[in-house]
């Protein structure tokens, strides 16, 4: 074989090893590889080594250090961005702006609502097309291949009404469907108080307006309100309910935030288990069991007690 820059292992030789005990394919191996595994294999062996003899010192700085400087250490590594090679990667994820579909407002103190006429732009069919067939028709000495042009016309132009009455028909759920979801929680809308929302589900809407509970969800999941209180996914205005020891069936929303309040509230030093808070929310007339408390503090994104500790 030809000399180049590689070096052939006999079988008495041995091959240099991949740092973690594999060895490179018996044959051929470039020496810039080889310095490079010796390399990474020292430093392995160096980190490994020193390691230990590092951790008992760290251990007693950390013993020595005061609780503001533990603090302030803890507020530098926060700031410290776990993966610094992402600011170097491409975006996977395009930012878009949110654009509402429906849009609600007070005025003298009654709700009105809108469909956003720039996801909904007027429809029409072209007068110029209208005219065209209305010309071919009205001559009565055409050739075939006018004749052909006209039977064209007239089925692009029943087309386009078919789109745009289907268009007006959807603009019509989606207003309809809207509307009894504002009317359902007009408390909230008219207050922006959380509370006052009322437990709400898709079978609630549907029965309403008599539709089917899959059209109320596409709408529900997939378009957003403009609100005096922001822009809201109308999704988030549908919930289950409770029955609270007045008897008051109340919404899951209700508690969640009562939920946040007390996490909010807590002894950062000392943070409340999830048996005392169930403990406090079932004090404030709310009966629900403790694996029921850890699901709504996980999907109001608190973390566990220990987690929420803080100096």
């Amino acid at each position: 074989m030809p000399a180049g820059p590689y070096k052939r292992y006999g079988p008495m030789s041995r091959a240099p090893q991949v740092p973690g005990g594999t060895a490179p394919p018996e044959g051929l191996v470039n020496p810039q590889l080889q310095a490079g595994l010796s390399r990474i294999a020292f430093v392995e062996q160096q980190t490994e080594r020193r390691k230990h003899s590092l951790e008992p010192n760290a251990r007693q700085e950390l013993a020595r250090a005061s609780e503001d400087q533990l603090r302030d250490a803890i507020k530098k590594i926060e700031k410290l961005n776990p993966k610094p090679g992402s600011a170097f990667s491409e975006p996977t994820k395009i930012n878009s702006t949110i654009i509402p579909d429906f849009k609600i407002e007070i005025i003298e103190n009654k709700l009105t609502l809108n469909l956003n006429s720039r996801n909904a732009p007027e429809l029409y069919v072209s007068n110029e097309y209208k005219n065209m067939l209305t010309g071919y028709q009205e001559n009565k000495n055409i050739s075939k291949s006018k004749k052909q042009a006209v039977t064209f016309i007239k089925q692009k132009l029943d087309s386009a009404k078919w789109f745009i009455d289907a268009i007006n028909q959807r603009n019509q759920t989606l207003l309809i469907t809207m509307k009894t979801i504002m009317e359902f929680q007009s408390k909230y809308f008219l207050s922006g108080d959380e509370s006052n929302l009322k437990p709400m589900i898709l079978k609630d809407i549907a029965e309403k307006i008599g539709m089917d509970i899959s059209t109320i969800s596409r709408v529900a999941n997939s378009k957003y309100v403009d609100t005096p209180y922001g822009i809201k996914l109308i999704k988030t205005f549908f919930s289950e309910g409770i029955t609270n020891d007045k008897g008051i069936e109340v919404s899951t929303i209700e508690i969640k935030k009562e939920l946040q309040n007390i996490i909010n509230g807590e002894n950062k030093s000392k943070p409340l288990t999830d048996d005392e808070l169930t403990k406090k929310i079932n004090d404030k007339g709310y009966p629900i069991a403790r694996r029921t408390v850890a699901k709504y503090r996980e999907m109001i994104g608190a973390p566990v007690a220990r987690l929420r500790k803080k100096l």
